[in-house]
């Protein structure tokens, strides 16, 4: 707000700084929009309104898109991605929501990698279970907050998550998701970085 008050006060007549005024309110805004969309996408999970729809996918061809869209964030972050998966692992779910849940712990990891800058994904069937680990190493999540971090709203590091963006709603939508889906979804510290999970039915038929 202050900015686009004092770009109507006129407070800086030279045109580079009404650019870097516009552009602060450009960016504020964009991410403005991402949260509300969010929240809409929170709302009609918690309240039942977005049902899941149930159906046999594969999970290494859903994993690679992923990582193909994020390309250019990954570039630009410089971490390198590992995915090595290349057999066909089938699972059961409602595959858009499924993306949105691997989107958002993949543009978590590319966020907060550091030292090695590598994120690894990782999927292992068990006892008619698929588990999906996305790890990146950097800083771990103190151990308080390794539950919290589901909660809406909530930040462990409220200075950095502003530097790119984030509103502290995107791990909420990921616990409705997989509450919806009746499957598990948490985090845990690693020795040299953090691991994200979720788990899927495999089973051919339900």
């Amino acid at each position: 707000q202050g900015y686009a008050e004092g770009l109507k006060d006129c407070i800086n007549d030279d045109p580079e700084s009404r650019d870097f005024y516009c552009d602060v309110i450009i960016d504020e805004s964009g991410k403005m929009n991402t949260m509300v969309k969010q929240l809409l996408t929170l709302n009609q999970l918690e309240f039942g309104n977005d049902l899941v729809s149930m159906a046999r996918f594969n999970l290494t061809e859903l994993v690679n898109g992923v990582i193909q869209s994020a390309k250019v964030l990954i570039q630009q972050a410089q971490v390198r991605v590992e995915f090595e998966q290349e057999d066909p692992v089938w699972v059961w779910g409602d595959e858009f929501k499924i993306e949105e849940v691997v989107t958002n712990y993949l543009t978590n990891a590319i966020h907060h990698a550091e030292g090695e800058k590598i994120i690894s994904v990782h999927c292992q069937e068990r006892n008619g279970v698929v588990t999906t680990c996305v790890f990146n190493t950097g800083r771990p999540i103190p151990e308080d907050s390794l539950d919290k971090i589901w909660i809406k709203f909530y930040k462990v590091d409220k200075a950095r998550t502003r530097a790119y963006g984030g509103s502290g709603i995107g791990l909420s939508i990921v616990k409705a998701i997989m509450d919806a889906h009746h499957q598990k979804c948490w985090a845990e510290n690693q020795e040299n970085g953090v691991s994200f999970y979720f788990t899927l039915e495999s089973k051919v038929e339900l």
